[in-house]
């Protein structure tokens, strides 16, 4: 299999995306030295990142995608947030500390504006956190459910009471959906207003966002911690991989996201530009319904997906090496990871024909539909060769990653879908409350006692060991029942242009004031 569909498939990307670099070529210049010379990045203070889908929103708690929050955290600042190594540091909050079993006490910066000039208070932080605890249309709502009430005990003290226990309420207030809003401004004009004109308190204010295009913000002359490095950022959309190689190799972008495997050493041998990379925490997977009537709610079906995938083949063709196998999506520096999972595979392609057997399906294995963002389509390409040759019937169904992203909150999809699913949280719980059955249901159907148990004590459990070994064992159960298939885990691979100076985090995050011209 690995000499055959993927060294194959593998040749003709490669050969596709040479061809599409190629349409370019004017505006480079071969050198003596076999080097390719880049057009210069614009140096006018803006700096230009390429990214493969857009925001879901300006509504930082009705998104559902780290894309989003890569982009928001410029505009909406957190109480506190990760450093690199996903250390919790202060923000909008200067300390915080437990005063009771479910009550926690944040001491505010005193100094700070919103982009209109309104100042900064507890009375937003009680407005942002009490929307996202109540209002269950919001796609950040269960990720915050546990807060009861928020207290503004004064203008620069907020005390935040949750149901019960929660060991992860400074992870809560450091991931997607915990950027602050402007209460005043929002109660005055309305959220629908708010969404056309956006405010926060964040290094850079909303300019104009053309949906599926572009995105620009300006500087925030007024911000807290430091002037802005930049007079404007552009996050431009650019769907397909190859492009936005090309607008590097252009000149026309200063940073691009998901650098295919094919195109690295074509970036590497151009003048002025280099790739970066970092492990990140996102893990590239397959969710797996198990609705009654559906072939996946058979586990032998679902064990003959798994093994019928030559993850170690994947990995190093298309990813060009840049990921790890992974039988869990908790990877290691996450809270509650079981590495006796990770470097996992279980492929064994006969096994599979085999289980299919045992299932009933005779050599004509069940008929699959398989949905994928167009951002993960060559992936979902092999991963649905794969399957055929193991005996499947598979649909492919490769989205625009807007349409994608609605079908996923309106949970239509079939047998199954492929996402890269990251971990804003730093915990266990970010991954796998998704198979809590209140969350499962009508997506994957997956209702398993004893891992419901498991995963609610540890939503209360303020014993870390205890804790860990609750999730731990969620994991090996899953790993066996299969609601979701693992690949791997991804590394971020970013071509950057030589005017600025990028260091890739793992959280995935494009925090400007971090990126900075080339001296």
């Amino acid at each position: 299999m690995k000499s055959g569909l993927i060294k194959t498939f593998a040749a003709l990307l490669a050969a596709a995306l040479v061809v599409t670099g190629c349409g370019g070529g004017g505006a480079t210049t071969s050198t003596d030295t076999g080097t390719t010379a880049a057009a210069p990045a614009a140096s006018d203070g803006t700096l230009t990142i390429a990214n493969g889908t857009d925001i879901e929103s300006f509504d930082p708690q009705n998104n559902n995608n780290t894309a989003s929050e890569a982009i928001l955290v410029n505009v909406f600042d957190y109480l506190l947030k990760n450093d690199n190594e996903g250390n919790k540091v202060p923000a909008l909050a200067t300390s915080w500390e437990q005063t009771a079993d479910n009550v926690w006490q944040f001491k505010l910066r005193d100094d700070v504006k919103f982009h209109n000039g309104d100042p900064f208070t507890a009375a937003d932080v009680k407005y942002t956190f009490e929307r996202l605890a109540t209002d269950e249309a919001l796609k950040q709502h269960s990720y915050f459910k546990t807060i009861e009430e928020v207290r503004a005990v004064d203008d620069y003290t907020a005390e935040f009471v949750t149901t019960g226990p929660d060991p992860l309420l400074l992870n809560r207030l450091s991931k997607m959906g915990a950027g602050i809003l402007p209460s005043k401004y929002i109660e005055e004009n309305g959220i629908d207003a708010f969404l056309k004109s956006p405010i926060g308190t964040g290094a850079y204010k909303f300019k104009s966002w053309a949906k599926d295009d572009r995105v620009v913000l300006e500087k925030n002359d007024e911000y807290f911690d430091g002037a802005p490095k930049w007079d404007e950022v552009v996050f431009r959309v650019v769907p397909e991989a190859s492009t936005r190689v090309s607008e590097l190799l252009t000149g026309g972008v200063d940073i691009v996201s998901g650098v295919p495997s094919t195109d690295i050493e074509r970036i590497e041998q151009t003048e002025n530009l280099s790739v970066e990379t970092t492990p990140i925490k996102r893990v590239l997977q397959m969710i797996v319904r198990q609705t009654e009537g559906t072939p996946t709610a058979d586990p032998k079906v679902r064990e003959a997906i798994d093994l019928a995938i030559d993850k170690k083949a994947i990995v190093d063709s298309i990813a060009g090496g840049n990921g790890v196998l992974t039988r869990t999506s908790v990877t290691p520096g996450n809270f509650g990871s079981d590495e006796s999972l990770y470097e996992q595979s279980l492929y064994d392609l006969e096994k599979a024909k085999a289980l299919l057997q045992e299932a009933g399906y005779g050599d004509k294995g069940p008929e699959l539909s398989l949905s994928s963002s167009s951002q993960y389509k060559e992936y979902a390409e092999v991963v649905s060769a794969m399957l055929t040759a193991a005996g499947f019937t598979v649909n492919l169904d490769i989205l625009e990653p807007s349409a994608f992203s609605e079908k996923m909150t309106s949970k239509t999809f079939g047998e199954l879908y492929m996402i890269g699913i990251g971990n804003s949280m730093n915990d266990a719980s970010n991954n796998y409350n998704r198979f809590l059955a209140s969350e499962a249901a009508g997506e994957t159907d997956y209702n398993n006692a004893e891992v419901e148990d498991l995963l609610q004590s540890a939503l209360v459990n303020m014993d870390e060991a205890s804790r860990t070994d609750e999730y731990k064992k969620v994991q090996q159960i899953l790993a066996e029942e299969r609601p979701a298939i693992y690949l791997f885990q991804m590394k971020g691979v970013y071509g950057v242009n030589a005017s600025v100076d990028f260091s890739p985090r793992q959280d995935e995050m494009f925090y400007a004031q971090e990126i900075t011209p080339a001296q």
